[in-house]
């Protein structure tokens, strides 16, 4: 952590002058569970999504919304046709969560076949996920359940080395779990857009990799991590204690101006592109004492304050993003592309 903030001290150098674009996007960890609990639960996320999304558009006239990552092992078609519906009419998108290995390690040959299987039920039969032109291999986000990505997490809740080289192989663009402090899984790159700096069947090839530069060659997947900074505001005794920022949508941690002072802070984006900063956030859509919080009236009052800062300060421009849409952008950045993110 010291080391990054002193890279980013050096970096501020470069910054541009003018007014920076915000690109905020949402990695919800989506999981409503099954039967008809789980439709009643849905429907009622999809009555917030709409309209929380009707009442809070950014700069270019996007509604405000979650990318719904949906585990894999938790499919039921009803909750998917319910969900598509919602992706149709622009209120959030579907990509791929699963969670494997937990009773015992899981193997690649399982892994795999999950992930196709799944990737192609929510592109064929829902029309969720993207593809670079007709007809070719679909292409999906991901987030890990339990944070276990490519067995980071010591051999629990995964089991696969080569998970990274399966996510490739089955059309991964990006992965979007971290940051995980405080457990096992977190590794030492933090607040970057970056490529595995190790051979992709090996476990844990993200421990390292170099941050995404305009010019670059994009090797897929990338890894888009989202804030983790401290936060020094929290007093014991009168002593300041610092606490964790790391971007999560929870009652317990509530949405001020200091909170999304501390994700610019961040800085997350590609390097000689100071201007466009991506601010991943990421919740739990169905720990039902967060949702107000993540998507309802208190994501109003907050999302309201910012897009009103932005208007009258003119420092900042505000850009909603899926997780699809972050990734174009940044790809668009390192392709050299500059002007307004939201074009790409």
């Amino acid at each position: 952590y010291p080391a990054w903030r002193a890279g980013e001290f050096v970096s501020r150098a470069t910054e541009s002058n003018g007014p920076s674009h915000l690109i905020f996007l949402v990695a919800n960890h989506f999981e409503p569970g099954l039967g008809q609990t789980a439709l009643r639960r849905l429907e009622k996320w999809c009555e917030l999504a709409r309209a929380t999304g009707d009442a809070l558009r950014d700069h270019d006239g996007t509604p405000f919304r979650h990318t719904n990552f949906f585990p894999a092992e938790q499919y039921e078609r009803p909750l998917l046709d319910m969900l598509s519906g919602l992706q149709a009419d622009g209120y959030g998108e579907v990509e791929i969560h699963l969670h494997h290995g937990v009773e015992q390690p899981d193997t690649a040959k399982n892994t795999r076949r999950q992930l196709e299987t799944f990737r192609d039920v929510l592109a064929e039969e829902h029309r969720c996920l993207s593809r670079e032109q007709r007809g070719s291999q679909p292409k999906y986000g991901f987030v890990h359940g339990n944070w276990a990505l490519a067995n980071s997490a010591g051999g629990r809740f995964c089991g696969v080395d080569s998970e990274m080289q399966i996510l490739r192989d089955t059309g991964c663009y990006a992965d979007f779990t971290l940051p995980s402090v405080p457990f096992q899984s977190q590794v030492p790159r933090i607040n970057a857009i970056y490529q595995c700096g190790h051979a992709l069947n090996e476990a844990r090839p993200h421990r390292s990799g170099k941050n995404l530069r305009v010019g670059d060659e994009l090797q897929l997947p990338i890894i888009f991590t989202g804030p983790l900074v401290f936060d020094w505001t929290r007093r014991v005794r009168g002593l300041p204690v610092p606490r964790v920022e790391d971007g999560a949508l929870a009652q317990n941690y509530p949405l001020t101006m200091d909170r999304f002072a501390r994700w610019r802070s961040a800085g997350i984006g590609v390097k000689e592109r100071p201007d466009w900063i991506f601010i991943k956030l990421y919740s739990h859509g169905f720990f039902d004492w967060d949702q107000d919080l993540m998507i309802g009236e208190q994501m109003k009052r907050f999302m309201s304050e910012v897009l009103e800062t932005a208007e009258r300060t003119g420092e900042f421009k505000v850009h909603f993003a899926s997780a699809r849409e972050a990734f174009n952008m940044v790809a668009a950045a390192v392709a050299g592309e500059e002007g307004q993110p939201g074009a790409y």
